[in-house]
């Protein structure tokens, strides 16, 4: 009983320091791959058949058959995303002219993120998981007054997934699983409003309201798993994670940045840019990877998978007010289905050191430079990963990684609903520094 109630104190525990955390983007679109450490060092290729710890628990939840004892896993992912923004020169407002303001510096936000895993055996069937993790997150500051600041300033959405899980093994080769995903998301977007062009174009940029717009919710969702073990050396596995529907529910907030935009803020219709209530839907998608495992022999291992991430839910973002005089804010993504491909290869120096190296091609969803967005400039990527396992003491394994993310050239040419048009390109790459100790016992 003591036992017991340490472990669920520590998920508690877990759980609330992987909320507190801020998340930044680091696979595309907004979705978080990072939750395995193990899995960091192959560039998570062939997670669906890898199955060699807890994390299997997000990854397969069939794999968890695999595991011979029982398993806690916690993990911290250190994320550096860098995002510069060169303007073109053709950065213009409905008049013509250009855009005031800086290039917004550095706009990518370092941040921590955590995951926990828990596997138990019931008997010799079935088995027990329990995950609690970030799959999708997003964290960007470009400043109040940077040219893009109609488009976007300060940008943040974090989730929270809580994954319990089963596992049954059909027989020698065969094993299914499946588990349910509790998800709260909480999400913050700001970005100036041109007061002045509200009321004269010719106020156009002189007088700026800095709008923010906070929402959060739970929605509910699955994953279903399967892994197929031709022998004891080679193994395919195969996953999906439905989407969620969420419906967030929060306030919009708007303060004049000078005494000219809040004479002319007094002025507008009644309901035009106050404070009030706000509801927006939001579709996080549905994934299908298929992944293989194979080990040419005691010392040499390699891996491969492709995973389909349906980020065409994604067609646009509707947020209504529910003092609603100046509409409904409408933000367009029209984004496409994507494939990451990943191949991997792991070196077992010793029976307490293992040595892992990966490369994945990583597509981003975003189908143009008109549709490219300052909240995430992204575009597709070439991960490079290497990490070690090595276990100090019996029942303990800690695994390091590290992978860098090679980021194309991300070009805009984006116009807000007021006419501004933001021309240019980002420069952006992402650093990956993790750290997982894994408990059998």
């Amino acid at each position: 009983m003591n036992n017991n109630f340490i472990k669920l104190a520590l998920v508690v525990g877990i759980a609330g320091s992987i909320l507190g955390l801020s998340n930044p983007a680091a696979a595309s679109g907004f979705q978080l791959v990072e939750q395995s450490v193990s899995g960091l060092g192959n560039a998570y290729a062939g997670v669906a058949a890898t199955a060699e710890d807890a994390t299997t628990v997000f990854f397969n939840p069939a794999g968890m058959t695999r595991l011979q004892d029982s398993q806690m896993a916690g993990a911290l992912h250190y994320i550096v995303p860098s995002s510069e923004f060169s303007d073109s020169g053709a950065s213009r407002d409905i008049l013509g002219s250009p855009l005031s303001g800086g290039d917004g510096g550095d706009g990518g936000v370092s941040a921590i993120v955590a995951n926990f895993y828990y596997v138990q055996g019931l008997n010799e069937d079935w088995t027990f998981g329990l995950g609690i993790n970030t799959p999708f997150g997003l964290s960007t500051d470009w400043g109040d007054d940077w040219q893009g600041r109609y488009h976007g300033t300060n940008s943040e959405l974090i989730t929270l997934n809580i994954n319990p899980s089963l596992a049954y093994k059909v027989d020698d080769k065969l094993s299914l699983g499946g588990g349910i995903d509790i998800q709260y998301i909480d999400a913050t977007l700001e970005n100036a409003v041109d007061t002045g062009l509200i009321a004269n174009p010719l106020l156009a940029q002189t007088a700026d309201t800095l709008g923010e717009v906070t929402g959060d919710d739970w929605g509910f969702g699955f994953n279903l798993g399967l892994l197929y073990e031709f022998s004891e050396s080679n193994r395919i596995g195969v996953t999906y994670r439905s989407k969620i529907d969420n419906t967030l529910e929060g306030d919009a907030k708007f303060k004049p940045t000078n005494a000219t935009a809040a004479a002319i803020l007094a002025g507008l219709p009644p309901g035009t840019l106050v404070n009030t209530g706000v509801e927006a839907d939001v579709e996080l998608p549905a994934t299908v990877s298929v992944g293989g495992y194979h080990e040419l022999n005691s010392k040499w291992a390699v891996m491969a998978d492709i995973t389909w991430t349906e980020w065409s839910t994604l067609d646009e973002l509707v947020i209504e007010y529910d003092v609603g005089a100046q509409g409904d804010t409408v933000e367009d993504f029209d984004w496409d289905d994507t494939f990451r491909y990943g191949v991997g290869v792991n070196y077992r120096q010793s029976d307490t050191l293992l040595w892992r190296g990966g490369i994945a091609y990583d597509e981003a969803p975003v189908p143009s430079k008109e549709k490219r967005g300052v909240r995430i400039p992204d575009n597709d990527r070439l991960w490079l990963s290497f990490g070690a396992g090595f276990k100090p003491a019996r029942g303990i394994t800690v695994d390091v990684g590290y992978a860098h993310l090679f980021i194309d050239e991300s070009k805009i040419n984006n116009t807000d609903g007021t006419g501004h048009t933001l021309v240019g390109e980002f420069e952006n790459s992402v650093d990956i520094l993790s750290a997982q100790v894994v408990w059998a016992f």
